[in-house]
């Protein structure tokens, strides 16, 4: 595929025109399995990507450690669901969310880190307004 100058990042990424073609990340499982990975390897924006946070590759920016992001699971969900889940207080679906990364870390033999919520974090979205 021939990127577009509309194309999505994602789209580009892949080799798939998902602007004219969104429905394939549901209807696709290899669409929707390399949008995943791109998803999860790929810095946006002023996101840092989920790999490197979980792989502790990331460090805090002096404006991500005032907005209360650390190192740790809790910053892959403000990634992920940010707007929705973070910065809220205590929530039912970030506390579901750590109790099955907790299962699956329990599974592993891994330990689960520090820093599990975003309780208390601004998201990632309202840091970008910010600038």
């Amino acid at each position: 595929m021939a990127a577009a100058p509309s194309s999505s990042p994602t789209g580009r990424a892949i080799g798939v025109d998902l602007l004219n073609n969104p429905d394939l990340v549901a209807t696709d499982p290899t669409v929707a399995f390399k949008t995943a990975i791109w998803f999860w390897m790929t810095t946006q924006s002023n996101k840092p990507s989920c790999h490197d946070v979980i792989t502790g590759l990331w460090t805090p920016t002096a404006r991500d450690s005032a907005a209360g992001r650390v190192p740790g699971y809790g910053v892959i969900t403000n990634v992920i669901n940010g707007g929705i889940e973070c910065g809220k207080g205590q929530n039912d679906k970030v506390a579901d969310r750590i109790g099955f990364y907790k299962r699956y870390c329990d599974i592993f033999g891994i330990g689960y880190g520090n820093n599990l919520d975003c309780y208390n974090q601004l998201s990632f979205n309202i840091g970008l307004a910010a600038q």
